[in-house]
């Protein structure tokens, strides 16, 4: 689902576009890039990523690539935020389930969600939602892992017995910072992922939420 505004988008992170995309070609363009790049980063990693890459694998000009993006990180960040709301997008959306019973059923969810990613979304096992860049001042206060915190802590409060506020997000991110280390892991060699490591995820995931919230109730 391509995002006419990214920065709209995904409150609360940036990417230095030198031109917003108004039109549906621009958009398609700008969509084109980023694609280019996640199927670059997927086969080599994001640390090698150039802007040379991303128009020679988009089949456009480093013109082209320079009219949207000032450098590789810049690339790097708008990716990360794609990749981060289109996410969010995909968990808010599956976790109203019906077949989710409680908020750990929702927990588990999640983290399916995650796991798929790393399988099926280019780029995903090396970038996955950007906060391995290391881009010193910060541009923002807020993490992708506390973006994508924030939408499972959503639905939480919404569906289930939890009430939303710093606590809730805060432990979520934790947890999603716990499952994406243990992930990267999970998927460092092996394409479909170390069972292991996915189900440790899980479990360490789960463990530390049940430590605050207790088992809860069907």
């Amino acid at each position: 689902m391509p995002h006419h505004n990214l920065e709209e988008a995904l409150p609360g992170t940036t990417a230095t576009l030198r031109n917003e995309p108004v039109q549906a070609r621009s958009t398609a363009r700008l969509s084109r890039l980023l694609d280019a790049a996640a199927e670059v980063i997927d086969e080599i990693g994001f640390e090698r990523l150039t802007t040379a890459m991303v128009a020679e694998r988009a089949g456009a000009s480093i013109g082209t690539v320079y009219r949207y993006f000032p450098d590789r990180i810049a690339v790097l960040q708008s990716l990360s935020m794609r990749t981060a709301t289109d996410f969010a997008e995909r968990v808010s959306s599956a976790l109203q389930d019906e077949k989710l019973v409680t908020w750990l059923d929702a927990v588990d969810a999640s983290i399916d969600l995650v796991v798929e990613a790393f399988v099926s979304t280019p780029g995903f096992r090396s970038l996955r939602f950007g906060d391995v860049i290391d881009v010193r001042p910060a541009e923002s206060d807020r993490t992708n892992n506390s973006i994508i915190a924030s939408a499972i802590a959503d639905v939480l409060s919404a569906r289930f017995d939890l009430k939303k506020d710093d606590d809730l997000e805060f432990r979520l991110e934790v947890a999603v910072g716990l499952v994406d280390g243990l992930l990267a892991r999970a998927f460092a060699i092996e394409h479909s992922g170390d069972k292991r490591f996915i189900a440790e995820a899980r479990s360490v995931a789960r463990g530390y939420l049940v430590g605050y919230y207790g088992e809860p109730s069907a």
